[in-house]
């Protein structure tokens, strides 16, 4: 046993020296070069995931559905085009099927990893902006399984999810191991996630557009484009050659051509309507999944009585049963005749019903798909109505199916252009583009009246994220390298030391965490004092490399503080500074940021000099019950070695000057005395009967 502990100890310290040297070749190689090899490395890892993923899904769908319950649902032209069942050989197994599989995967998910409920693109989207290396493997394996069981046994749901989280783990993973800079980091996986979802679907430029469209609301990831395609053709090609290259709904009325301006009239319908629809699909699936939250049982039992009640349901409409992708292909073609009226036109509802049961009750599985289906439908539906009675309406469905897809899911994704250039290529169908644009624009601006979407950890703009916010507040950041700020740290931790050692260490240093470094010094994590202190009690002999976050940032002390400022955002306060080798020289933290601003500054430097050495950033909300609500800066209403960096009103970025007037709705960013935090947070919350 010794030899083989020792055998991988010593495997798993050259894979870190081989990460450290990589890692350091990446951080002084040129752009192109930095982002060819994390592009074809994560494009590789996305392909195979989607590869991965849909066979789960497939032995999933074939065990659950098929073996069990003896019904197999349609499928899409480009994988197979398969018919399905034409009924329920035993209707009485479908609710038990999917009762079953929602109890497995609720089991699964909320035992052993809880951070892979739901779609897992939204956890995906808010990883790039709270903390690109905190993705766990564990819950990457986990989402996999739950949502091959969930989707496999009749659960409404898409594949898009999953496949995003296995390829944004990846680019966390890397963010990681190679120690990636913040913003590197947030790109790879913004990447991971586009092109994990264009590999699946079979849409590389579309999965690339998306990378950049999908993380803010209003706003546009640019430095994600280049990666993004370069990755998602790697992704594309990976999958391609072991599935098949064909779009997925194959080349859908490839004789279609846009002659009439009329019809552009009938496009405006699909788009109002599209864009209620949309806001309906939010609006109802976080409803259903609020009123789930509030059902007081076990966790694990809520995705059970969402499948049990979307089994019930495809008991009347089979037509909600999995991915819905192959019904997708029977609207787009002249089998949506032989559909019934009544199913066309209650289907979205439907759709939207069953996936919010399904996920909303806490299932695995993604929501990017289903939605595509609800807006076929909704095409579908708005098609059947007009076709035998309006003119200039299109002979076949399939255009008017392909802008419903179009304007449904690119309006309350917030990503219209990406979600039009996907529908486009696994249609095929470029001859809808120019007038589904029509329907694209106006379903857009009804959602953004609304401001909604179905992904909530969207940001607005960049400006809302937490690190544009402090930078914005102190521009001259990026003017100053981290090796003229860093400071010795009070303590280092080595991998082998014990629990009750490193927790004595701590505590007469009184300092949050250390960094922990492994046999040749090289950077591992860091330790927090709060957690090495618990262990000590209950596992005084435990020693600290077990304990170490690997996904705790780093940066390098060539950089420069506003990049260190990026990463501070999800560290606590602090960071530690490596070399090109990756051994730490030192620790940087809010008050080093100050004292190196202040250098910078010169002038403004008494405006920051009340700032003292143990400053910590803080953002909150002026709510109308804030006693700050109404003050202007300058009435000095918060405690001294406290200072305002900038303030965010709606699309406004503010600095943090005496005649600003708060308001309710802004979002302020203050560094203060860590002594002062919690009266500081305080004055943003309720006043208390001792404020003035």
């Amino acid at each position: 046993m010794d030899l083989i502990r020792n055998a991988l100890v010593r495997a798993v310290r050259a894979v870190r020296a081989a990460g450290a040297l990589l890692g350091s070749w990446l951080s002084d190689a040129s752009y192109l070069q930095r982002w060819l090899v994390l592009g074809a490395a994560l494009g590789v890892v996305a392909g195979l995931g989607a590869i991965l993923f849909y066979s789960a899904l497939a032995l999933g769908t074939h065990l659950l559905l098929g073996t069990l319950a003896g019904y197999t649902p349609p499928a899409p032209a480009g994988e197979g085009g398969t018919p399905g069942s034409s009924g329920f050989i035993r209707p009485w197994a479908i609710p038990l099927v999917t009762t079953l599989g929602g109890l497995i995967s609720g089991s699964l998910v909320f035992l052993l990893a809880p951070e892979a409920e739901g779609h897992g693109t939204d956890a995906a989207i808010e990883a790039v902006h709270s903390n690109p290396r905190g993705i766990r493997i564990r819950a990457v394996l986990i989402k996999i399984v739950a949502s091959a069981v969930t989707i496999g046994s009749g659960g409404s749901g898409g594949r898009e999810g999953p496949t995003a989280q296995i390829s944004a783990g990846f680019g966390s993973f890397l963010a990681r191991f190679l120690d990636l800079d913040p913003e590197d980091g947030r790109i790879a996986v913004s990447v991971g996630i586009g092109s994990g979802i264009g590999a699946i679907f079979g849409a590389p430029l579309g999965g690339a557009v998306l990378a950049a469209d999908l993380i803010y609301r209003d706003d546009f990831e640019v430095a994600a484009l280049i990666p993004g395609l370069v990755a998602s053709i790697v992704a594309y090609t990976v999958f391609g050659l072991v599935e098949n290259f064909n779009p997925l709904f194959g080349y859908v009325d490839r004789t279609y051509q846009f002659t009439d301006p009329l019809r552009l009239v009938w496009y405006g319908v699909i788009g109002v309507v599209a864009g209620v629809v949309g806001l309906g699909y939010a609006k109802s699936f976080y409803g259903i999944a609020a009123l789930f939250g509030r059902i007081r049982l076990p966790r694990a039992l809520k995705p059970a009585i969402g499948g049990l009640l979307v089994g019930l349901l495809a008991l009347v409409v089979p037509e909600v049963l999995g991915t819905g992708y192959g019904w997708v292909q029977q609207a787009l073609g002249d089998n949506l005749r032989l559909i019934p009226l009544w199913v066309v036109l209650l289907l979205p509802p439907l759709r939207i019903l069953a996936t919010s049961l399904s996920i909303g009750s806490g299932g695995s599985g993604g929501i990017f798909g289903p939605g595509m289906v609800i807006g076929a439908f909704t095409g579908a539906a708005i098609w059947r109505l007009l076709e035998p009675i309006a003119p200039a309406v299109p002979h076949h469905p399939a255009p008017f199916v392909v802008a419903g897809m179009m304007a449904c899911f690119g309006a309350i994704a917030r990503a219209p252009l990406a979600v039009m250039i996907m529908v486009a290529e696994m249609t095929g169908s470029l001859e809808v583009l120019a007038p589904a644009m029509v329907a694209v624009g106006i379903a857009y601006l009804i959602v953004r009246r609304n401001d909604d979407t179905i992904y909530r950890s969207q940001l607005k703009t960049k400006a809302e994220s937490p690190a544009a916010r402090l930078k914005f507040g102190l521009p001259l950041l990026s003017g100053v390298r981290v090796e003229d700020a860093l400071v010795a740290p009070r303590v280092v931790l080595h991998e082998s030391d014990t629990a009750r050692d490193a927790a004595d260490r701590l505590v007469v240093a009184r300092v949050p965490g250390a960094p922990v470094v492994d046999g040749h010094g090289r950077f591992m994590g860091t330790a927090a004092t709060e957690q090495v202190l618990v262990v000590s009690k209950e596992r005084p002999d435990s020693q600290i490399g077990r304990l170490t976050a690997a996904e705790a940032p780093s940066v390098n002390v060539r950089t420069t503080l506003d990049k260190a400022l990026e990463a501070m955002t999800t560290a606590g306060g602090w960071v530690t500074v490596v070399d090109g080798k990756r051994h730490v020289r030192g620790v940087v933290a809010t008050t080093d940021l100050v004292r190196g601003y202040r250098r910078a500054l010169g002038a403004d430097a008494d405006r920051l000099s009340q700032v003292s050495t143990n400053a910590v950033a803080i953002e909150e909300r002026i709510t109308e019950q804030s006693f700050l609500a109404g003050h202007f800066l300058h009435d000095s209403v918060l405690p001294e070695g406290a200072l305002v960096i900038s303030v965010q009103r709606g699309p406004q970025m503010l600095l943090g000057v005496g005649n600003t007037r708060l308001q309710p709705g802004d979002w302020v960013t203050v560094l203060a005395r860590q002594d002062r935090a919690v009266e500081v947070r305080r004055l943003f919350g309720q006043p208390q009967p001792d404020q003035p």
